[in-house]
C-alpha cells in the first residue's frame, strides 16, 4: 500500500503518525532544524513573542514532539503542560530539562482529539506541527476552543500549502527528494519523511485553516506567513 492511501482515510492516518512519531522521536530536533533550513527555533521564538504570556498564564502545548515551545513558555513565567501523543517525545522532553523550573512545565502523553482536561483549563494552546498531522482537523480545532478560557489564545506553527500551483508543485518536489534521502540515509525508509509533503497535499492550507477557526467560533484570526508564505502561524481568539 502507498503512503498516499496510508492516510487516506482518519483511522489509516491516526495509525501512521503514531507509528512514524515513535520512529523519528529520536531524530525529531535533528530533523526540525535540517527541514526548516535552521530557523526552527528563530519560528518558535517568533510564536511566543505573539502569545506574550504573562506570568502565572497556564498554558498547554499540543504535539510538544521535545518540548521546545513549553520550554519557553515557561521560561516567559507560564506554568505549562505539554502534550504529545508519542511515549518517546515525552521522555526526550523531560529529559531534556531545557533549564525550564520543574514547578512550571509538566509533560504527558495524551491525544488533540481527546484533550485530557475540564472546559477552560488554558490561557493558551500552542502547537508547533501539530493541525496538519490530527486525523480530524475540525474536531481538534473544537477541543482546542473547549480546553480554552474565554478569551484565551491559539497560535499554531505548520507548514502551508502554497496557493499558486507551480511554487506548490516545487516546494513539495523539494521536499519530496530531500525528505526521502534522509529517510533512506537515518532509517533506510524513504517514505519516512516523505510524508511531510504527503500530509502537506491533504492540508487545506493557511488561509482555509484561519477561516476554519472563524467558523468554529474564534475571533481576531491572523495568518503571518513565514518563509515567504511557505510556513505560517496562526492566531485566533476564543470567544
Amino acid at each position: 500500500m502507498s503512503l498516499r492511501q496510508r492516510i487516506a482515510t482518519p483511522e489509516g492516518k491516526r495509525r501512521y503518525v503514531r507509528s512514524l512519531f515513535a520512529t523519528i522521536a529520536d531524530r525529531y530536533d535533528f530533523i526540525t532544524v535540517a527541514l526548516s533550513y535552521g530557523q526552527d527555533r528563530r519560528w518558535k521564538r517568533r510564536l511566543i513573542a505573539l502569545a506574550a504570556p504573562a506570568p502565572g498564564a497556564r498554558a498547554l502545548d499540543l504535539a510538544t514532539g521535545t518540548g521546545d515551545i513549553a520550554f519557553a513558555l515557561a521560561a516567559r513565567g507560564a506554568r505549562v503542560v505539554g502534550l504529545d501523543i508519542t511515549q518517546r517525545m515525552i521522555e526526550l522532553a523531560k529529559d531534556k530539562g531545557d533549564g525550564a523550573p520543574p514547578e512550571r512545565v509538566s509533560f504527558l502523553v495524551g491525544d488533540m482529539l481527546a484533550l485530557p482536561f475540564p472546559a477552560g483549563s488554558f490561557d493558551i494552546v500552542t502547537t508547533g506541527y501539530g493541525l496538519r498531522n490530527v486525523p480530524g482537523l475540525t474536531a481538534a480545532i473544537d477541543e482546542i476552543g473547549r480546553v480554552l478560557t474565554p478569551g484565551g489564545q491559539i497560535l499554531s506553527l505548520d507548514f502551508n500549502r502554497p496557493a499558486n500551483a507551480l511554487v506548490r508543485s516545487a516546494y513539495l518536489a523539494y521536499l519530496t527528494i530531500v525528505g526521502a534521502s534522509l529517510g533512506w540515509i537515518l532509517h533506510r525508509d524513504p517514505d519516512t519523511y516523505r510524508y511531510i509533503p504527503a500530509s502537506i497535499r491533504q492540508y487545506p492550507g493557511a488561509e482555509a485553516v484561519a477561516r476554519l477557526f472563524e467558523e468554529r467560533g474564534f475571533t481576531r484570526v491572523r495568518c503571518y506567513p513565514v518563509l515567504g508564505g511557505l510556513m505560517a502561524i496562526h492566531h485566533a481568539i476564543r470567544t
